[in-house]
């Protein structure tokens, strides 16, 4: 079964495209789908992760914020597909 990434992300974030990187190089061993969601564009977002981002979520389970490690996501990943 796809997995669903939803990445909560703003503009002029570098943290965010550095995260961004590192998840689209598992989409090479990994099957999922991502969202990629602009928190400025959602006031109550903006309210729920304003200085957490970026943050990632699995399947509805948030797994990581601020310096994304590959790594961790990948082992995410994995788990979820056992």
């Amino acid at each position: 079964m796809q997995k669903k990434i939803t990445f909560y992300t703003r503009k002029n974030c570098s943290l965010c495209e550095k995260a961004k990187d590192s998840i689209l190089e598992l989409k090479e061993d990994f099957d999922f789908t991502l969202e990629e969601i602009d928190i400025n564009e959602s006031d109550e977002l903006t309210e729920k992760y304003g200085i957490m981002i970026p943050v990632v979520v699995i399947d509805g389970e948030e797994v990581a914020f601020g310096i994304i490690n590959k790594i961790d996501i990948r082992n995410r990943l994995q788990e979820k597909s056992e």
